[in-house]
């Protein structure tokens, strides 16, 4: 063997050892990569292990203040929504909150609540805005509702108990309601025959609602930064005791001090005890 033959062996030699050191850290890495995505995946799988079981506790607040067809915004509704949504939020709940909501934005708010219920959640929805009803059905209006008939209402408006029934459908636990929009509203002249507020909202099982009015009843909205209603239920919402005993202290504050001009209506299907607080369960 020549010294050019014996240099070219060694050379091999080199190469050949390098590229199987290059192999042997690829393969070094690719093992400790897998481990890692490994040992992620355990924790993914102890986290949502250890979620199962626990109770979820979701809410949808929609506040709607602005109306092209009314005189004056809602600026409560507005007010209203994000104060509930702090308070609730406080208490554990998973907000969702929408402002000024068209048809569309209400529409895809309601499905992304259907995609999250569970069998074990605890559900609320608040409106705050102008309501009617149509055909013993009660509807909250988005703030682009075009509104000349009664059949208008029904295209464009969002029924609660429609929404009620999703819930139903979902398998929630609780559903808990509060409805604040016995408001007069723009459009009841132009109604040929036309029903004052909103109808009775049916109650499916395991539901607690809580209107601002009796059935059929229209309220004015006050001077302060809160409505009626939502003062006094934030006043009551982080007290000890049972969500059905909130909304009734809730009603029986607002019916005293309105000497009886005004009377929350609440319906209870509720077949357990339901708290607002956590330390309540």
């Amino acid at each position: 063997m020549n010294v050019r033959q014996l240099d070219i062996s060694r050379r091999s030699i080199a190469l050949a050892a390098a590229l199987i050191g290059t192999v042997s850290l690829a393969i070094g890495a690719h093992a400790a990569l897998n481990m890692r995505a490994l040992d992620a995946a355990k924790a993914v799988s102890t986290e949502v292990t250890g979620s199962v079981g626990q109770t979820s506790r979701l809410a949808l607040v929609i506040g709607n203040g602005h109306y092209p067809d009314a005189s004056a915004p809602l600026t409560q509704s507005i007010n209203d929504a994000r104060a509930l949504s702090s308070s609730l939020r406080k208490n554990g709940f998973d907000v969702d909150m929408v402002e000024d909501a068209s048809k569309d934005d209400m529409i895809r708010a309601v499905n992304r609540l259907k995609s999250r219920i569970k069998r074990d959640t605890t559900v609320m929805l608040f409106f705050g805005g102008y309501g009617v009803q149509a055909g013993r059905e009660s509807y909250m209006l988005p703030v682009d509702a075009v509104i000349w008939k009664e059949s208008d209402v029904r295209r464009q408006g969002v029924s609660i108990e429609g929404v009620l029934e999703m819930m139903k459908e979902q398998g929630a636990k609780a559903k808990l309601v509060v409805v604040d929009a016995s408001r007069r509203n723009p459009y009841e002249r132009r109604f040929r025959s036309y029903s004052h507020g909103l109808a009775p909202i049916g109650t499916p099982d395991n539901a607690l609602i809580l209107s601002s009015a009796s059935p059929g009843k229209v309220v004015d909205d006050g001077k302060g930064e809160h409505s009626t209603l939502v003062t006094e239920l934030l006043n009551n919402l982080n007290a000890q005791g049972t969500a059905e005993g909130v909304f009734n202290k809730t009603r029986v504050a607002i019916a005293r001090a309105s000497e009886g001009d005004q009377v929350p209506t609440v319906s209870s299907s509720l077949l357990e005890d339901v708290h607002f607080d956590q330390a309540g369960g």
